[in-house]
């Protein structure tokens, strides 16, 4: 690990992650609380935040993976990082004018950009990092990721009470021009032959298409995403009324359920990261999920506060195991001229499909049941961990051991 740890290019991609953590972070938060300030809490106005910050995947995930394949990662990443700089510093200066507005351009810009280097790192560890320490790297940029989600509520709350608006947009600003200068460190740009084709977008796009339609693995990959993203969207905005509903706890209780899962992908990073040699990406992925499902069927029926909190510590130890499979298992089963593509494919189909059954969720309650929406989202789980029961009996030349 210490070893690994040396290398120039995981040091260079780890410390942009841990810049670009710090300034999404306090962004999330400072837009969040301006805001609600501004508009008194108005729903609208709040909800289009996460419009700004999922958006973005939908419309632009392909067409920057595609860009992703076609340009040279090192030199697309520092520039997404100082062009994500350049609007936050004017935004600020919009703000400083007078409209408050401008503050949504912010998430929409940064979120935008990040579907353009998001797929260059990928393809930049599949180039240069041996097969046998990708996933110990893959654990330890998730467990920054889990590391930020207990931490950074804490750090962009602060931030903005403390100093404000300005200071908080500033703040980000700067993180992304630190990321850039990180990503400095990275190794020269290999020169990509297709740079050289005459291909058009249309053509590598569809090329794209072809690409993960031919392999199984990556189909079935996408068909596990799928139901996941609908068992996930269910109940994503349920919990409070898990808290109030089936616990009648106070609906601040909710901040409990959250701290310990939190704290449990925390610890599930950590415990991924010192075992990544001795599991396969695939069991990794499958017993995330049907830890998931049986975590969600046993919360929606659960009545006992104690055991509804020690059932989302104990799906929150296992969740990197997806996340960590999902990215090893792109990863390893792409050329790395269709990395940006598969993962442009792909990861929409898992946030599309959250947000389509996300938008639906509040009513499918008032017709069903709470209970009826946790066991369904458990069911949507197992579906998808049937989709993962065919790459355990392929050889070994079709899914990478």
């Amino acid at each position: 690990m210490l070893d690994l740890l040396r290398n120039r290019l995981v040091q260079a991609i780890l410390g942009s992650a841990l810049f670009l953590q710090t300034g999404i972070w306090v962004r999330n938060f400072a837009v969040l609380l301006y805001v609600m300030e501004r508009t008194h809490g108005n729903a609208f106005a709040i909800s289009m935040i996460s419009v700004a910050e999922y958006a973005p995947i939908f419309i632009f995930s392909f067409i920057g993976g595609t860009f992703a394949d076609r340009w040279r990662p090192k030199r697309t990443m520092i520039s997404c990082d100082v062009l994500s700089a350049v609007s936050v510093f004017a935004v600020l200066i919009t703000l400083v004018l007078g409209t408050w507005k401008a503050v949504f351009f912010t998430t929409i810009i940064s979120a935008v950009l990040s579907q353009f280097s998001q797929p260059s790192g990928m393809k930049l560890i599949k180039e240069h990092l041996p097969a046998e320490q990708m996933q110990a790297v893959m654990s330890i940029y998730q467990t920054i990721f889990t590391a930020f989600m207990i931490f950074g509520p804490i750090l962009g709350t602060f931030v903005f009470q403390r100093f404000g608006i300005l200071v908080s947009i500033s703040v980000m600003g700067l993180a992304f021009l630190l990321s850039a200068g990180s990503l400095t460190f990275l190794p020269a740009d290999r020169i990509n032959i297709q740079e050289k084709t005459r291909t058009t977008l249309r053509q590598e796009m569809a090329a794209g298409v072809r690409y993960v339609l031919a392999k199984k693995v990556l189909t079935l990959l996408g068909l596990c995403f799928l139901a996941a993203g609908l068992g996930g969207g269910l109940i994503q905005p349920l919990g409070i009324f898990l808290v109030t509903e089936r616990l009648g706890l106070p609906k601040e209780s909710l901040q409990w359920l959250m701290t310990l899962n939190g704290i449990g992908m925390l610890l599930g990073g950590v415990v991924v990261m010192t075992s990544a040699k001795t599991i396969t990406p695939q069991r990794l992925l499958t017993f995330g999920m049907f830890i998931s499902a049986l975590g969600l069927i046993v919360s929606g029926f659960s009545t006992i506060p104690w055991l509804t909190y020690l059932v989302n510590l104990i799906m929150g130890l296992f969740f990197p195991c997806i996340m960590i499979g999902i990215n090893m298992m792109i990863l390893q089963n792409s050329d790395s001229q269709f990395i940006g593509r598969v993962n442009g494919i792909l990861m929409p189909m898992y946030t599309g499909a959250m947000v389509i059954t996300m938008s639906l969720s509040g009513v499918l309650k008032e017709t069903f049941s709470l209970v009826a929406m946790y066991e369904a989202s458990g069911v949507m789980y197992i579906i998808g961990l049937l989709f993962l029961i065919p790459l355990f009996h392929m050889p070994k030349s079709t899914v990478v051991q």
